[in-house]
């Protein structure tokens, strides 16, 4: 099967209408997903992690951390569970230069919630959010459905560029068929 490439966007460059209406406020809400997800689970959430492990991170990836290709990360990727459900699959990119200094916890967070130590991270900035439909080609799709028993046609994410004291890492979240299902 031919992989295929995302489109990233940021809101203004996005044909109107296209965004489903129900995925809206999930997609450009700029606060912490964790504390969202914990509020509309009502204390049933938890984070599952598939793996946390140094690896290549996708071109598009490394285009966004402006990494050379040569560069080596830690690639995080979790499931952010309701009720034992994957309401959304997140996918982390950590630059090893990012590690240093406070940051090295960053790279043994575990079934830690990423978004409260960014949060709580006084001089966390965030890049503009991006957002994508992800087709059965793309290689994220596939990442973000292995755990499903039915696969949607496509599923819609975001992502953006944080920073902690200047240093970058990338964290995207695609929100699956769930989560739209079962939120209050």
């Amino acid at each position: 099967m031919r992989e295929l490439a995302v489109a990233w966007r940021p809101r203004r460059h996005l044909p109107r209408g296209i965004v489903p209406p129900n995925l809206s406020s999930w997609l450009f809400d700029t606060s912490s997903l964790t504390q969202r997800l914990r509020q509309a689970c009502h204390g049933r959430f938890q984070v599952r992690v598939v793996s946390e492990a140094q690896a290549r991170p996708l071109r598009d990836e490394r285009v966004a951390l402006r990494m050379r290709g040569h560069e080596a990360a830690v690639v995080r990727m979790v499931y952010l569970l309701c009720d034992g459900r994957p309401w959304v699959f997140a996918r982390t990119v950590i630059p090893l230069r990012t590690l240093s200094g406070p940051q090295r916890r960053l790279a043994h967070l575990g079934s830690k919630p990423l978004g409260e130590m960014l949060f709580a991270d006084k001089s966390m900035r965030r890049s503009e959010v991006e957002v994508a439909c992800l087709a059965a080609g793309s290689p994220v799709f596939r990442m973000a459905t292995q755990a499903l028993e039915h696969k949607p046609d496509e599923i819609w994410g975001r992502r953006s560029v944080f920073y902690l004291r200047d240093k970058p890492l990338l964290v995207s979240e695609i929100f699956l068929p769930d989560l739209l299902e079962n939120e209050p």
